[in-house]
């Protein structure tokens, strides 16, 4: 019998996973830390939302050596990810085993959410935007990306059965549709509009897609 899909318990590894499920990933991660380098100041907060195994944060780290002073703070509600915390722990370094709807923002001069808005219910997700941006210091940036749907139902037919077709490469069918099914109720992506609009809504001014593969898009947005 088949076991249910977990994006913290994957045989290959939850890193080595997203990476072969979304084409581009390994791209999209580079993009948001030479992003960092920007506006990563000393002295800020630097807030990873839903930060998985820590990787992308520990990265971030090193790619801003400049910035002695920075804390870094990943925040991921997952469970199953806490053991792998304490691996390269550093003062400057902390994790939090929480939800980031009851997180206060302050000081930040970078906030990154990759794949996360969706997995909140819709009616949150602005909530937690606006959260992000009266957080962040005048100049400061968050960078997400998130999964879309189309406003076209061709598009978005188009854009499913070729995802599965390069999914296929990496996992078996029936792996990729037990996926599927359990993230019908986990997963409730927006339009590119909408992102938008609910940045806008927020108070950001400055919103700008950088990266996009099948339906999965980056998004600059400064304060």
């Amino acid at each position: 019998m088949t076991q249910p899909f977990t994006f913290a318990q994957r045989a290959e590894g939850f890193d080595t996973h997203i990476d072969l499920s979304i084409r581009g990933y390994s791209n999209l991660i580079d993009d948001v830390l030479k992003f960092s380098e920007y506006f990563v100041e000393d002295d800020t907060n630097v807030v990873d939302i839903g930060c998985s195994t820590g990787k992308m944060l520990r990265a971030m780290i090193d790619q801003n050596t400049f910035s002695k002073n920075a804390t870094y703070v990943g925040i991921e509600l997952e469970k199953e990810f806490v053991a792998g915390w304490e691996l390269e722990k550093t003062q400057n370094l902390h994790f939090l085993n929480e939800d980031v709807r009851d997180f206060n923002f302050d000081n930040c001069s970078f906030v990154s959410s990759i794949f996360t808005l969706m997995f909140m219910p819709p009616h949150q997700r602005e909530m937690v935007i606006r959260n992000v941006y009266n957080g962040l210091n005048s100049g400061g940036a968050f960078v997400f990306s998130e999964k879309t749907m189309a406003d076209s139902a061709k598009i978005q037919d188009i854009r499913t059965f070729t995802y599965y077709d390069y999914k296929r490469k990496s996992f078996t069918t029936e792996d990729i549709m037990d996926k599927e099914k359990t993230l019908r109720s986990m997963a409730k992506p927006n339009t590119y509009d909408e992102l938008l609009d609910m940045c806008k809504f927020a108070g950001f001014r400055k919103i700008e897609s950088f990266w996009q593969n099948h339906a999965f898009v980056g998004f600059l947005a400064i304060k």
